[in-house]
C-alpha cells in the first residue's frame, strides 16, 4: 500500500513568499561567474564598464536586500508535484498566488500584472495571477521553482513554426536572426532559450524552461550540444554587446530542448533572458 505524504497548503505559501524574495534579490551563482567571465573575455571597454555596472547591482541588491531590477516580472512558477503527495487546508494554486502576493507586498517588489491586456490594463496590485506549469512526478515531495520574466524580454520571444525542409541551418539562422531583431531590447548579455519539437506550444514551454539549466551547462546529448556551441558562437558574432553598446558578448549561453515532432512540422521557439537571469527553488 501507498503511503501518502501531506503538506499543508500554508507551508506552500511560507515557501513561495520566501522565494519571491530570494530570487528577485539573489542573482544565480553560476549568472553571476558567467557575467565575471563575460568582463574578462569583452573585448569592448564600453562593454567590460557596462558588465563591471551589471556585477556592481548585483552585488549591492545581494547585499541590501533589494531588487535586482525594477522590473520585477510576471511571476512564473514551475511546480514538480509528486504523485504520492496530498496538500491539506486549500487548493495548491491559491496558495501559490497567495505566496506570490505577500512576496510581491513584503519584498517591495513591483507589482505589473493587469487584468483585460487589451483594453482597460488595471493593474491586480499584488502581481497575481502567476503563471503556473505543472508537471506530475514519481515521489512525495513538492518542487517549487520561482522566475521573475521581465517585460523587455519577454516581448523578444519568437516562434517559427519551420517546414523539416529547412534543417539544422534554417533552426540556427531563424534563432540568430531572433536574437539580432531584438538587439538592446532584452537587456543584453541573454540566455537563450530555444525549444524545438512537439507543437507550438510545447515548443514555447520548452525554450523558456530551459532556461533554468546553469549557464555553460550543455545539453547531454552530444548532437544538441553541439547546435548550441554554434548558436552561440554565431550569435557573440553579431556585435550587439553588453545592453547593446557594442562587443562580442551578447549571450552568457544557449540552451536548447528538444521534442519529437509530427512529420510535417518544425517548431522552433525563442525565448530570451535578460542578464539579471532570476530563478529560485526549494523542495518540500
Amino acid at each position: 500500500m501507498i503511503k501518502v505524504r501531506e503538506i499543508s497548503a500554508e507551508k506552500v505559501r511560507e515557501t513561495v513568499t520566501r522565494l519571491c524574495h530570494e530570487a528577485n534579490f539573489y542573482l544565480p551563482e553560476d549568472v553571476f561567474s558567467a557575467l565575471e567571465q563575460a568582463q574578462k573575455t569583452e573585448e569592448s571597454p564600453i562593454g567590460r564598464e557596462t558588465l563591471q555596472q551589471i556585477l556592481d547591482n548585483a552585488r549591492l541588491a545581494r547585499n541590501e536586500q533589494i531588487a535586482i531590477c525594477q522590473d520585477c516580472g510576471a511571476t512564473v512558477v514551475y511546480l514538480e508535484v509528486g504523485q504520492d503527495l496530498h496538500v491539506t487546508g486549500g487548493d495548491l494554486y491559491e496558495a501559490v498566488n497567495e505566496g506570490v502576493r505577500r512576496g510581491y507586498d513584503t519584498g517591495y517588489l513591483r507589482k505589473s500584472m493587469v487584468k483585460q491586456p487589451y483594453s482597460a490594463r488595471v493593474n491586480t496590485k499584488d502581481n497575481t495571477p502567476a503563471v503556473i506549469h505543472t508537471d506530475i512526478v514519481p515521489g512525495d515531495k513538492l518542487k517549487i521553482t520561482i522566475v521573475p520574466k521581465g517585460g523587455g524580454s519577454e516581448n523578444m520571444s519568437r516562434l517559427f513554426m519551420l517546414t523539416p525542409s529547412k534543417g539544422r541551418q534554417g533552426i540556427i539562422d531563424s534563432v540568430v536572426k531572433a536574437v539580432d531583431e531584438a538587439g538592446s531590447n532584452p537587456c543584453p548579455p541573454v540566455i537563450v532559450g530555444v525549444g524545438i519539437g512537439g507543437t507550438a506550444e510545447r515548443a514555447m514551454e520548452l525554450a523558456k524552461k530551459s532556461l533554468l539549466r546553469k549557464v555553460g551547462e550543455h545539453n547531454p546529448d552530444a548532437e544538441t550540444a553541439e547546435l548550441e556551441k554554434e548558436i552561440l558562437a554565431r550569435v557573440n558574432s553579431l556585435g550587439i554587446g553588453p545592453q547593446g553598446y557594442g562587443g562580442n558578448v551578447t549571450a552568457l549561453g544557449v540552451n536548447v530542448e528538444v521534442f519529437p515532432a509530427h512529420i510535417a512540422s518544425m517548431p522552433l521557439a525563442v525565448n530570451l533572458q535578460c542578464h539579471a537571469a532570476r530563478h529560485k527553488e526549494a523542495v518540500l
